[in-house]
């Protein structure tokens, strides 16, 4: 589980150092008897059309030269947090952050991911 923290963390970094005032948030939320852990960025984002290349191996949806990496850590990530038996997705938008969601031990007979609704106040915001 640490190396999902580290991947997870490191790409917020990465996509955010450009910004002036960069804001990475890592949080949880209940969501139908789950905790859904999420970090979330105010970092480049993506085109949400993409959204299926992200946990690939060696799949980029920015250019290497832009952005250093091998294209492998997010298809790390997924294959540890399926071996927990969850789930992760992520949600974003080109040029306004992305937000990464995971839970742990998801009932194998759920067909589908929790919507989860994000409560604020149980955020825990840090700021570079």
């Amino acid at each position: 589980m640490k190396q999902v923290f580290v991947n997870l963390l490191s790409n917020a970094v990465k996509y955010t150092r450009k910004r002036d005032a960069a804001v990475i948030e890592v949080g949880y939320t209940q969501q139908g008897g789950l905790c859904v852990i999420f970090i979330r960025d105010n970092g480049v984002g993506f085109e949400m059309q993409y959204v299926g290349k992200l946990f690939g191996v060696f799949q980029r949806l920015h250019k290497a030269r832009d952005f250093e990496g091998t294209g492998v850590g997010l298809a790390i990530t997924q294959r540890i947090i399926r071996k927990h038996g969850g789930r992760i997705w992520a949600e974003a938008e080109l040029d306004k952050g992305a937000t990464f969601f995971f839970t742990l031990g998801l009932p194998a007979t759920s067909a589908q991911e929790p919507k989860p609704t994000i409560n604020h106040e149980v955020t825990n915001g840090a700021r570079s």
